[in-house]
């Protein structure tokens, strides 16, 4: 894993998403001002095969497509890991054409300075973050997560090829992460040689997307990898797992958050390393008794949040400001 000055390990969440429209150079950039350990961009593909760095394949929400009347037309429904979507998906656009888009902030509404950046900067390649990561002033890690892999397997795009392909060949300064809420594109992209560490996506319910096209009904939930010996099945097959911070803690009625979970001392006892996301300080974000006024967008008492977490033994951190979760870091 890659080594911070002391754990946990700051990732910076799609860059420094909480200042500057996720997955920008601008946030990327400001990420690796502000002493992120790490970036995680998120993986999706175009039609000719193109890695980029989007939330998700659905891009109506994080760019200006829906006001470029050429591609109107691409609008379309679809069924997405279960989950049925309407808007413009990038496996519909090649990359020439995806490279005319501008970034918009993802949550206008909790943030609203960052649209002061909306339409400034265009869509990234996976290939232009590796040239960041490699013209940065420091060693910055990658955790790269592999958005949606059955998904676009049954479109052609298989991303475990492609994202192998991409990397090959690429010397980082820091150690890769791979990560992937599909325990089979993590196995596919160690099959193609990928020198990396490995970390298994968990959500609070539901299912793996793979596992559900393979077994139907029948496909072990999240919750089922998370007992003692789902996780010692997980440490054959991965390095590590990241978690929703719902898994780690949960908030009290009064006087705070209370640390609930033994995941972290299970997990680790079970030799996997352990991660959550996401941490950030707006109202919107924390547990009731630590938000401070009325408005959603306003910053309540994240350090007592962040530091609760951090207190579990975690061994990374996906955070949108990473400057303050190293403040918080650096508190314990």
């Amino acid at each position: 894993m890659i080594e911070p000055t002391r754990p946990p390990l700051v990732v910076a969440h799609r860059g420094a998403s909480g200042y500057r429209p996720e997955h920008t150079r601008a946030a990327y950039e400001l990420a690796i001002a502000l002493g992120a350990d790490a970036i995680e961009p998120d993986i999706v593909a175009t039609r000719d095969g193109v890695l980029v760095l989007r939330h998700e394949n659905e891009i109506s929400g994080t760019t200006d497509v829906a006001d470029r009347p050429e591609f109107a037309g691409r609008r379309t429904t679809k069924t997405v890991d279960g989950e049925r979507l309407t808007g413009w998906f990038t496996e519909d656009f090649t990359w020439a054409e995806l490279s005319t888009l501008r970034a918009r902030e993802r949550l206008p509404a909790v943030r609203q300075a960052s649209t002061r950046f909306d339409d400034r900067y265009p869509i990234l390649r996976l290939r232009d973050l590796m040239a960041i990561l490699d013209a940065a002033p420091r060693p910055v890690g990658m955790v790269a997560e592999i958005k949606h892999a059955t998904h676009f397997a049954a479109q052609g795009l298989p991303l475990d090829e492609l994202f192998a392909a991409e990397v090959a060949g690429w010397s980082p300064a820091a150690p890769l992460v791979v990560e992937a809420f599909e325990q089979s594109v993590l196995g596919g992209i160690r099959e193609r040689g990928v020198r990396a560490r490995y970390v298994f996506l968990l959500e609070k319910s539901g299912s793996p997307a793979d596992l559900v096209a393979r077994f139907g009904a029948a496909a072990l939930s999240y919750a089922g990898h998370l007992t003692n010996a789902g996780l010692a099945r997980l440490a054959r097959a991965v390095d590590g797992i990241s978690v929703d911070t719902a898994l780690i803690a949960r908030p009290a009625t009064r006087g705070g958050p209370v640390v609930v979970s033994d995941l972290v001392e299970r997990a680790h006892a079970a030799g996997l390393s352990v991660f959550t996301w996401t941490l950030r300080p707006e109202n919107r974000f924390l547990p009731g008794a630590l938000r401070v006024g009325s408005r959603a967008a306003d910053h309540g008492d994240w350090m007592t949040w962040f530091r609760t977490l951090m207190g579990t033994g975690l061994d990374g951190v996906f955070a949108d400001h990473p400057d303050l979760a190293l403040e918080a870091r650096a508190a314990l």
